[in-house]
């Protein structure tokens, strides 16, 4: 019999199909096993109002077949079948789809009147199979016929259509498996365990029963007594029909149907999480989109949360059939520590199935799942601070990192979800902070470092603790760029007590720190003179109230920033927190070199002026150049 031809330039598109499209050869069983979910689909349709299908929605099943010895893989459905016409068109016409034109002669009400979700869209997918196998072989009887018809290809060279035998209604899709070459091991395929691993894999929640045959190995009476009279048992291995896949997902389930206990006991055996997750967040949305999404906010930090080898994202099902294992744009980067799924009928994939084609789909339903994880944390934290508190140093970093990648829309939205040590050492949300600021205090006060208690020490927050105000303690290295893009809280500034002026002289006090500055600028002059390039200037502070010294910065960059900056392998290393010297006019040390100044003992003003500069330095957190010089320093004035 002389073969027919594929149409559309076929022989350039099934190769394109076989070397192209998909990136993974194993999803090959997911296109079939897709095909005939959709096949058993339209027959249970029918069903509904023909009573000579003469089957019940329990009898309907998709059954996998591996054959070693034959080296193929058999995927067989009791669906609805194919008519020679319809081999010819589905099968001979490549990217024509039986399943869409089913679903648009149908139309939308009667889909959703009959709960149909067809998975087939492009027409494609079959095609799939020629990626692993070098002949596809289809037996097929539709229903209401008593003819069934086999379709046979090697691929690009056409395929031929002739009657069979077949006994019932359904479709059997048999792949004669290729041999293993260089770099491919195909036989892998024919494996009892890779075909299971691939159904659990991509096709876990289709609706029908994936079944195949395995060994079931039990002890049973053997008939026969040993030497004590006791039965003699004996190990039998039968051959038995398993069910595969689980079919119906847990966030299909109702509340009723499915208990948080249950979905955690998912979330364990999902994520391979021993520990329970700090909540769970079911979503069920239906609008210009509708999907279901099942969320998890783990209790702790993956190991490898903050490595290349981060995995962030949700899987991505579309009715049950998986998509994608980590879809990053599912998540906002702020929430990236998140786990789940989200599926969705209504997706608009590319061919493959492998991506998705609307950008703004995902970003619709990102921003949605945002909006969740936010309300359930916001929940968190009123209802169950200690559990709270915990989500936060694991993930709060991951918090802040994420909100400055993002528009300021998105740090408007987590600031509230942040929380900061304070000079009375516990955590506390900005809001709490502002709720709690004394009716005089006009200025969120803040400092950055790697350690709470040296914040908490610095010498610019002596003057604060003495009016009664809270300093933020921010050791994280992106709060002061978060702080930096939010500015301000509650319409309350920002204030950084190393740079920034804390705002609390009155102008009296400023004017006499002035008259003060001019009298001394000679001895404030010689002291820039002998530090020379090491700070930019040197003032007299307001800042200080028992302390001798304290080092603060002036412009864009602060000395957080260019610790930042130096712990960045490659990063550029001219990036400099300008520096300024800021001296107590009222503290002994200061008296003492400027006496020593005023008297002509410029040697012993400028070991003072030394030692004070390396105080600063101290206190600031930044090292010495040459501890050693510093000790012999403060010796010599003992």
């Amino acid at each position: 019999m002389a073969k027919k031809q594929f149409k559309a330039e076929s022989k350039k598109l099934l190769d394109m199909m076989i070397n192209s499209i998909y990136t993974h050869k194993e999803i090959f069983l997911r296109e079939i096993i897709s095909n005939a979910s959709d096949a058993i689909d339209k027959l249970c349709y029918q069903s509904l109002t023909d009573e000579n299908v003469g089957m019940a929605r329990g009898d309907f099943k998709i059954r996998v077949i591996p054959d070693k010895e034959a080296r193929t893989i058999t995927v067989s459905d009791n669906g609805i079948g194919m008519t020679k016409e319809e081999l010819d068109s589905n099968l001979g016409v490549i990217a024509r789809s039986g399943s869409l034109k089913f679903k648009d002669d149908l139309g939308e009400s009667a889909q959703e009147d009959a709960a149909i979700d067809i998975i087939g869209q492009f027409g494609v997918g079959f095609y799939s199979a020629f990626m692993v196998a070098d002949k596809v072989t289809v037996i097929t009887r539709a229903y209401g016929s008593d003819t069934a018809y086999q379709w046979v290809s090697t691929g690009a060279d056409g395929y031929t259509i002739t009657e069979a035998q077949k006994d019932t209604v359904g479709t059997d899709v048999i792949m004669h498996i290729k041999a293993d070459e260089t770099g491919e091991k195909y036989s892998t395929y024919l494996e009892n365990w890779k075909l299971m691993m691939l159904i659990r894999k991509y096709s876990d929640y289709v609706r029908w029963p994936i079944v195949m045959d395995g060994e079931q190995s039990d002890w049973v009476d053997s008939g026969e007594k040993d030497e004590n009279g006791e039965p003699k048992m004996e190990m039998v291995t039968k051959t038995e029909e398993q069910t595969v896949n689980s079919m119906i997902p847990i966030w299909q389930r109702s509340r009723k149907e499915a208990t948080d206990e249950e979905c955690i006991a998912f979330y364990k055996e999902k994520f391979h999480d021993n520990d329970d997750p700090l909540a769970v967040i079911r979503v069920n949305a239906e609008g210009l989109i509708s999907y279901r999404a099942l969320l998890f906010i783990p209790s702790k930090v993956p190991a490898n949360m903050y490595t290349r080898d981060a995995d962030p994202g949700l899987e991505l099902y579309s009715s049950g059939v998986m998509i994608m294992d980590r879809c990053t744009d599912l998540l906002p980067p702020c929430y990236a520590f998140a786990r789940g799924v989200v599926d969705s009928p209504d997706l608009s994939l590319n061919i493959s199935r492998e991506m998705l084609q609307h950008d703004r789909q995902l970003k619709l339903i990102a921003a949605n799942l945002g909006k969740k994880i936010k309300s359930e944390l916001t929940k968190l934290m009123t209802n169950d601070r200690e559990k709270y508190e915990q989500f936060h140093a694991a993930f709060g970093m991951m918090l802040r990192a994420g909100a400055v990648t993002e528009t300021g829309d998105k740090v408007d939205e987590i600031k509230d979800l942040l929380l900061y040590h304070t000079s009375e050492t516990k955590l506390v949300s900005l809001k709490e902070y502002v709720d709690a600021m004394p009716a005089e205090q006009t200025k969120i006060y803040f400092a950055c470092g790697d350690n709470v208690k040296r914040l908490l020490s610095l010498p610019q927050a002596e003057q604060l603790r003495d009016k009664g105000f809270n300093v933020l303690c921010m050791t994280s290295q992106i709060d002061e760029y978060f702080v930096d893009t939010m500015k301000s809280y509650d319409d309350k500034p920002f204030c950084n007590i190393a740079t920034d002026d804390l705002g609390l002289e009155s102008e009296e006090e400023k004017k006499e720190t002035e008259a003060k500055q001019a009298e001394d600028k000679e001895l404030l002059d010689f002291v820039k003179e002998t530090l020379g390039e090491q700070v930019a200037s040197v003032r007299l502070s307001n800042k200080l109230v028992s302390s001798a010294v304290c080092l603060s910065t002036e412009g864009g960059v602060t000395l957080e920033m260019e610790r930042y900056f130096r712990s960045m392998p490659g990063a550029p290393t001219d990036i400099r927190a300008v520096r300024v010297l800021e001296l107590n006019a009222n503290h002994h040390a200061y008296q003492t070199m400027k006496e020593a100044f005023t008297a002509g003992d410029k040697d012993k003003a400028a070991r003072i002026a030394k030692i004070l500069h390396a105080q600063a330095l101290l206190i600031a957190g930044e090292p010495l150049e040459d501890p050693a010089a510093y000790s012999e320093l403060v010796c010599t004035l003992i």
